[in-house]
């Protein structure tokens, strides 16, 4: 019987024991952490798969997707969400709902819903292509992100309204009862099955939009912590920022936003006056740097890695062109990715680095070319 590319990644994937001891995964390269956002694997529904694929890539430090650990913790579905950043405006997710989701994911989708927004789009857009294939191969990118992000209306988004607000909360109640109630147990054992494979909790990416309600916001904490996070990183906008930052002086807990490269929208985290705002509110709220769509808005990655390291959570690793471009396969974009890795190790600064895998086409195995993301990082580091 002959096997695809495909074929074979699976049955090697499956040979992977889920149990290694307590033996950690060391993915730490001339003094930087390399990691990954779970969202990465997102053609995985399930947690075992997506700590198997991490465990055979050799990922020892995880940002782990909100809505992965809500699956296995038994959390019902959720109502269908606008896009990466959790959604504004009429159809928005409600607070807090993240999909099988982007980073910094692109969330406001349901646990095993409709795929995520497009890489570096505007919130409520359809994700970048189709929901992913199988073997956990994100199916190829949609169009709308030809080369300049042809087919985006660059408008600026009005506010959700006290309606639209209303109506998000209605949709997803049963979800929201249920985080209500779930028991910080089932994190835990979310945890432990982390730790059991050797592979370090260092992020919670908890994404929110304007209907997240403040008792979401104190849930979210409280799960990070449960699962032994020493950071939030999340997708939302600029004016939800102003109300994380009390929660996050509360908890002593830093929160990185996460930016995408919609400059035209002052309520978007994309440029370096929207970060400075969040971090106006609050000591604690910090950047979570994508240096893709950071070099996708064309501003210089390595330059805001130097002036603001200190308030730095976490950086997401792609290849992206300039000038809102595509996501690229790594050595084909414009984002300086060595020269970032370099500074780190440089530096010293000792946030981790996550690859966030979204270059994605038809017949890629993630694990395959997640594997090529870290030799990457590897040879640069070495």
């Amino acid at each position: 019987m002959l096997y695809t590319r495909r074929d074979v990644g699976k049955i090697a994937l499956a040979a992977v024991p889920l149990a290694r001891g307590f033996a950690a995964i060391n993915s730490k390269f001339g003094g930087v952490q390399i990691g990954a956002i779970t969202y990465s694997f997102r053609g995985m529904r399930e947690l075992d798969d997506v700590i198997k694929a991490m465990v055979q890539i050799g990922l020892g430090e995880a940002e782990l997707m909100s809505d992965l650990a809500e699956s296995a913790a038994g959390a019902p579905s959720q109502g269908r969400g606008g896009g990466r950043g959790a959604g504004r405006g009429p159809g928005g997710a409600p607070g807090g709902a993240t999909g099988a989701g982007a980073p910094g994911g692109a969330p406001g989708t349901a646990a095993g819903g409709p795929p995520a927004a497009a890489p570096g789009a505007a919130p409520g857009m359809a994700a970048g292509g189709p929901p992913a294939g199988p073997g956990g191969a994100p199916a190829a990118q949609g169009a709308g992100r030809q080369g300049g992000g042809g087919g985006r209306a660059r408008v600026a988004r009005p506010p959700m309204t006290e309606e639209q607000i209303a109506a998000a909360r209605d949709r997803n109640a049963d979800f929201r009862k249920w985080r209500a109630s779930v028991s910080m147990d089932k994190f835990k054992e979310v945890r432990q099955k982390f730790e059991t494979a050797g592979i370090d909790i260092a992020l919670l990416c908890f994404n929110m939009n304007e209907a997240i309600t403040d008792d979401e916001i104190e849930y979210a904490f409280t799960m990070a912590k449960t699962l032994g996070a020493r950071a939030i990183s999340t997708t939302t906008q600029v004016t939800v920022s102003k109300r994380v930052g009390p929660f996050a002086d509360k908890h002593k807990m830093m929160v990185g936003y996460h930016g995408h490269d919609a400059d035209w929208d002052p309520n978007e985290f994309a440029t370096p006056e929207s970060f400075a705002t969040a971090m106006s509110y609050s000591k604690y709220n910090g950047v979570n740097l994508d240096v893709g769509h950071f070099t996708g808005a064309n501003y210089d990655a390595v330059a805001y890695i130097k002036e603001h390291h200190a308030r730095i959570t976490n950086l997401h690793l792609k290849d992206r062109k300039k000038d809102h471009g595509p996501n690229v396969p790594w050595g084909q974009g414009d984002t300086p990715l060595k020269d970032v890795l370099l500074l780190l190790k440089k530096g010293k600064y000792g946030f981790p680095a996550n690859i966030e895998y979204e270059y994605g086409q038809q017949g890629m195995d993630t694990v395959t070319e997640m594997s090529k993301c870290l030799q990457i990082c590897k040879d640069i580091l070495s």
